[in-house]
């Protein structure tokens, strides 16, 4: 994670749990033109337009006064739908028999993308059941991971 995405991770999490929601994932996509600045936020009863809105209000507040970004960007706020973002163990462990897609930084026995079942999560792995049997990931060899929506589902 980039310094100004860790920074700014660390200055909007508070924001958007002091709302009652969970930020799923922060991204952050700088260009030349203007970047993109994306937040996935969830709640226990799911996520409207209106919290959306909500969110982006109080989000916006906060970088106009800190100013972290020295380029013109967007900001989006979005639900994390059913595809979400799996980042942290929390993540895994909610979702233990559900089917995930996960992408390593590097090939791992030749692989760098693997689908499978959530078997088992703690702090430092997941536990994936593909077609070719069990396979442990480290969280720290993770790029990406995102359910597999049922109607996706191979």
């Amino acid at each position: 994670m980039t310094v100004l995405r860790e920074r700014l991770q660390q200055m909007l999490e508070p924001v958007v749990e002091a709302m009652g929601y969970e930020l799923v994932l922060l991204e952050f996509a700088p260009s030349s033109k203007h970047g993109l600045l994306r937040l996935y936020i969830d709640h226990a009863d799911g996520i409207t337009v209106d919290d959306c809105e909500r969110v982006s209000r109080e989000v916006a507040a906060q970088l106009d006064v800190e100013d972290p970004i020295s380029i013109q960007y967007r900001l989006e706020i979005s639900s994390p739908g059913l595809d979400r973002p799996l980042v942290k163990p929390e993540h895994f462990q909610r979702f233990i028999d559900e089917q995930a897609r996960i992408q390593l930084l590097a090939p791992l026995n030749g692989r760098r993308r693997f689908i499978g079942w959530i078997r088992q999560a703690d702090g430092q792995s997941v536990t994936l059941e593909t077609q070719d049997g069990s396979v442990v990931l480290p969280f720290a060899d993770m790029e990406r991971a995102r359910l597999v929506p049922e109607y996706d589902r191979e």
